[in-house]
């Protein structure tokens, strides 16, 4: 049974980094169950690691930093649903799981960020889904169209390592909404984020101190196992289904309880 209802979809994986990745993870599921995944990755390393992973999968180079690259992988993934039998014509989803931060510094208080630091980090992991959307508008599905980005479990919680990232995340948790409203003016295409709490990831490795934390949410989970990147692919697969049709301008967490167990006695009593 087809319980997804994606086979055959026309789906674009934006940001997929290596095995580790929730990019590669959800691109896997969205695959397995009969989608036609296209992948959009920065570098010509990345779409070699892609070409490995995913070979018969087309895949192309995008910058989201600037706009003409946009435009010109918008233009290339409309080529490419042309050319092939899909009826359609059209795209079904989007995947935007791209985000970036310059640690280089190392770790500095929140007070102390560095402002072409913040800035290519709202660039980068924000407004590059605004952009992407404006410029996929035409391509995409108008009625079943499904547009899923990856946020983080809570922007409330100020751990100091992850610093300016929660704000920037909290930007892309408010553009959700602001772009279904938009979208709802032409079309019923949804947005919506999957909030994952700390995962074993390529791009938490660069956060100063991330293991520690890791480890801590862990514990604070109810189950004490952390979230796997899987879970968060099985997430985005069902946002992007028409199953989830009721679903817009949400942000789904996915923190095994950790949100509701910050007081759990073996921790409060570790602490004593």
């Amino acid at each position: 049974m087809d319980f997804l209802q994606v086979s055959g979809r026309n789906i674009l994986v934006m940001g997929v980094a290596n095995r580790k990745s929730v990019a590669y993870h959800s691109a896997k599921v969205l695959a397995a169950a009969g989608a036609n995944v296209i992948f959009s990755v920065r570098s010509e390393q990345r779409r070699e690691a892609v070409q490995k992973l995913f070979p018969d999968a087309p895949c192309f180079l995008c910058d989201v930093e600037d706009q003409a690259q946009i435009d010109r992988l918008r233009d290339e993934v409309t080529e490419l649903i042309a050319s092939s039998d899909d009826d359609d014509g059209v795209l079904h989803g989007i995947v935007h799981s791209i985000a970036f931060a310059d640690y280089s510094a190392g770790w500095l208080p929140f007070h102390e960020t560095p402002r072409p630091a913040f800035l290519q980090a709202i660039d980068l992991s924000c407004y590059s889904l605004i952009a992407v959307s404006n410029a996929f508008r035409e391509l995409l599905d108008k009625e079943h169209g499904s547009v899923v980005t990856i946020s983080i479990s809570t922007t409330r919680m100020a751990a100091e390592n992850y610093g300016y990232m929660a704000p920037v995340k909290a930007a892309l948790d408010s553009s959700i909404c602001f772009l279904a409203k938009a979208f709802s003016k032409f079309s019923t295409i949804r947005f919506n984020a999957v909030c994952p709490g700390p995962l074993k990831s390529s791009a938490s490795a660069g956060i100063p101190g991330y293991v520690d934390s890791y480890l801590y949410a862990e514990e604070a989970t109810l189950r004490k196992k952390a979230v796997q990147t899987g879970e968060v692919a099985d997430t985005v697969a069902f946002l992007l289904s028409p199953r989830s049709s009721g679903i817009n301008s949400q942000g789904i967490v996915i923190d095994a309880g950790m949100s509701t167990n910050f007081f759990d006695a073996d921790l409060v009593n570790r602490g004593n």
